[in-house]
């Protein structure tokens, strides 16, 4: 596991201004890598690094001598270590590399991102054990935990083409709906979902493969993730609800999923590890899933905002309202870790920039939920916002925008950004 070293030191500062102000999101503690090219152009992506409010061209730069991520993500440990560390070295006050690499920096306002690498596969888990019986007391009031629930992660195979990066604008889905309490024997409904819902998420990225057949060893599991991004998994509720029988979500799910376009890293991340603790009574994980250094250091402080504007608020001039926050290490059941460990447990070979979802994060409190589902009571009890506005679910021109930072006494905060998507009608 990553340890914090003289790239955490809170005391750095870069000769970029604007990553030593209060509340940067990218000050010279986190350096995230994304994909970028110049607003405008039709070049091809490149790899850069945000710092303060810019981008620094990896390539510009002289640090390496492609523009492929997901090359750059299988790279070892080590070679990860040792180019974090020259960043650091090379982007601190006084650093003779300053007149050189100002050339080599776009203005973040100037660029337009992408998704951060080539997402071949994507799994989507359902780790928030807070989420999940929310859930299930909506549908199983005297039983909303299954018996495997609290024994193994579960999760599901996603579609990769639809998942966009920030900004994305996507068409409210369309399928059958079989309405609540409708005569069994009637034909379902079609048309567009009237229950669409936003998913707070983190997404996992995986950067050192596995060979086809050969589990990833709990103990080794992170050294095969690069990095974590914000996540937002929209969901069709009503599609789900006559769908996801015996086989699991389909096209409640596989219509858009939208990234952060920054990738923050493991190694950023050192300082904002937590301890992984079942509640008293809860069964302790099979061997496969449990180590002590997961035990010890295995979940991370991550808070998560979850926040609101509709066409009328914006329109208006009037800023979005946040819905819900919560804490990653509160939310989730099982650790990123566990996530690689089962997942190829079984043989199966994962590959650079494969995209594990962690599911809903949603904190024991009610003002925690990570979703309108939980918020809302599943519809029953709308959401009313400042303007007077009400929301049981998201209507058309509605913006659903997740935030995401870490903070902790003696350490630099960092933040991943934010990702944010629209609802454009059907």
């Amino acid at each position: 596991m990553n340890a914090i070293n003289e790239t955490h030191d809170p005391k750095l500062r870069s000769w970029v201004q604007t990553a030593n102000l209060p509340g940067c999101d990218f000050p010279i503690q986190n350096l995230p890598f994304g994909r970028f090219r110049p607003k405008g152009s039709k070049e091809a992506f490149r790899i850069g690094v945000a710092i303060g409010d810019r981008v620094l061209d990896l390539e510009a730069a002289h640090l390496i001598d492609h523009a492929d991520m997901n090359l750059l993500m299988a790279a070892t440990a080590e070679e990860r270590a040792a180019l974090r560390k020259s960043l650091s070295e090379s982007l601190r006050e006084g650093s003779p590399k300053e007149k050189e690499w100002q050339l080599a920096l776009y203005a973040q306002a100037d660029v337009e991102m992408t998704v951060p690498c080539r997402i071949g596969d994507y799994t989507d888990f359902y780790t928030s054990v807070h989420h999940a019986t929310t859930v299930g007391k909506q549908f199983r009031p005297d039983n909303p935990l299954l018996p495997n629930y609290k024994w193994v992660p579960i999760g599901y195979h996603g579609r990769a083409s639809s998942i966009g990066v920030s900004g994305q604008q996507f068409k409210r889905p369309k399928g059958q709906t079989k309405p609540a309490g409708s005569d069994p024997a009637a034909a379902p409904v079609f048309g567009p979902s009237l229950r669409l819902d936003y998913e707070l998420e983190l997404g996992w990225f995986v950067g050192r493969a596995n060979a086809l057949g050969e589990p990833v060893q709990i103990a080794e599991a992170e050294s095969h993730l690069f990095g974590v991004t914000l996540f937002n998994d929209w969901s069709a509720r009503d599609l789900q609800g006559w769908e996801y029988q015996p086989l699991g979500p389909f096209l409640s799910k596989n219509f858009a999923s939208t990234v952060s376009p920054w990738m923050v890293t493991l190694e950023a991340l050192a300082p904002f590890r937590g301890s992984f603790e079942r509640p008293d009574g809860d069964p302790q994980p099979l061997p496969y899933l449990d180590a002590p250094a997961n035990r010890e250091r295995g979940s991370f402080h991550i808070t998560l905002e979850a926040w609101l504007q509709t066409k009328k608020m914006r329109d208006a001039g009037a800023a979005s309202v946040r819905l819900s926050q919560t804490d990653m290490r509160d939310a989730a059941y099982w650790t990123p870790a566990q996530l690689i460990a089962h997942h190829t447990v079984n043989g199966c070979n994962l590959q650079p920039g494969d995209l594990l979802g962690s599911g809903t994060l949603s904190g024991p409190a009610p003002d925690q939920a990570g979703s309108l589902l939980e918020l809302t009571v599943g519809g029953k009890q709308p959401i009313s916002l400042p303007n007077g506005e009400v929301r049981a679910f998201l209507e058309d021109g509605d913006t659903l925008t997740l935030r995401g930072y870490c903070e902790r006494n003696g350490a630099a905060r960092i933040g991943l950004g934010e990702v944010s998507g629209t609802v454009v009608g059907s």
